[in-house]
């Protein structure tokens, strides 16, 4: 008997819809991955300011004297360094040396509310709620608010136009991975950052489902005038691989390390953590692997799972990343290949279909950083 689990929809999911966005099922949710085309919404965000419905994601609240003890614990990197109203970049070690989730840490305070917002992969909220339930020997309070909550990454060099009319303060002065409750006009007390995954700078704004629709519709009318388009999880994709950005699923799951994956800036050994022997090990010692960027020299598309050989044709890793880049129009990819090929400027060779394309390992991110 065939079992079949009714696709949630977000709470823009009818404009979407409306807009003649493709819909595509992913980490259970029914989500646009384009409207005008995958290009078109890549090279928008690049130039001038594109918006995503990302409500997917989760969002939990941790509470009270255990907070930062219970995140220290669960994640790498070090949170006793957040001052309030900044964020950071971490990820959740599994217990076995892999990764449950890589996340983003906010500490907030709104009035006397102090706490901190994590936000993780939609593909893994459920898991993630579970693993901080389980972890929680700290008697810090969860929240899990994420059914209640949508998120507009409104992103690209023209957000800033887009967005700084909504608010009183100057969110044009935010630093970079900052983050601040606000008040938008004409919407209501959102939460605000200088955050994102597409490396065109920009602003992510946590907003009420019940006003979400409000916010849509102002801010693509506010960014008529820049040039603004609706972007879909396609575009999202190809935005964050030009990057080096890791998304969880394909560069990075249970069975990698922060190590082997390049994220060895948010591993802090400076405190106790789950696996911080194991990472601390590999990491002095080397791992036997590690994820690198790479550009195809021949015609080809590079695709999750390819086989990635040596000079010799032996097989010795995999892509987990991989397409035409809109911004560069040449291939690239991210792969896992063995510590002495992950040298800038290596050799290799990528199976699509059979046929061996050159290619070379070079330095990430493939685009300079604005």
């Amino acid at each position: 008997m065939e079992i079949t689990t009714e696709l949630k929809r977000t709470a823009l999911s009818h404009i979407h819809e409306g807009l003649g966005a493709k819909m595509v099922p992913f980490a259970g949710y029914l989500m646009p991955v384009q409207y005008s085309g995958v290009n078109d919404e890549h090279l928008t965000v690049r130039s001038n300011v594109g918006m995503f419905d990302v409500s997917h994601m989760g969002e939990f609240i941790v509470r009270g004297p255990g907070a930062l003890d219970l995140i220290q614990h669960i994640t790498t990197n070090d949170a006793s360094k957040l001052t309030t109203g900044k964020v950071q970049y971490s990820c959740m070690p599994n217990g076995k040396g892999g990764i449950v989730d890589d996340l983003l840490v906010y500490n907030m305070q709104h009035g006397d509310d102090k706490h901190y917002v994590l936000v993780v992969n939609a593909s893994n909220l459920q898991k993630d709620w579970a693993w901080i339930q389980k972890n929680n020997s700290f008697d810090a309070k969860l929240e899990n608010i994420s059914d209640h909550m949508s998120l507009l990454a409104v992103q690209g060099p023209k957000a800033l136009d887009t967005l700084k009319g909504f608010f009183m303060e100057d969110i044009g002065a935010m630093p970079y991975y900052t983050a601040m409750y606000a008040d938008m006009k004409g919407v209501g007390l959102v939460l605000i950052s200088t955050t994102g995954y597409t490396g065109a700078g920009g602003y992510e704004v946590y907003v009420p489902n019940p006003n979400v629709e409000k916010a849509w519709h102002a801010i693509m009318e506010a960014g008529k005038q820049h040039g603004i388009k609706p972007a879909g999880l396609a575009a999202r994709d190809t935005l964050r691989l030009e990057m080096g950005f890791c998304l969880y699923g394909n560069d990075i799951d249970d069975t990698t390390s922060p190590i082997e994956a390049g994220l060895g800036w948010i591993t802090k050994f400076t405190k106790d953590f789950i696996d911080a022997p194991v990472f601390k090990e590999q990491k002095e010692k080397g791992p036997a692997r590690k994820l690198v960027a790479f550009e195809l020299v021949e015609r080809g598309i590079p695709r999750h799972d390819h086989p990635v050989l040596d000079e010799q044709g032996t097989v010795v890793g995999k892509v987990t990343s991989g397409t035409m880049s809109p911004s560069l129009q040449k291939p690239i990819g991210m792969a896992y290949v063995p510590s002495s090929m992950a040298v800038e400027g290596t050799p290799i060779r990528v199976d699509i279909r059979g046929k061996a394309v050159k290619g070379v390992v070079v330095k990430a991110p493939f685009l300079p950083k604005p």
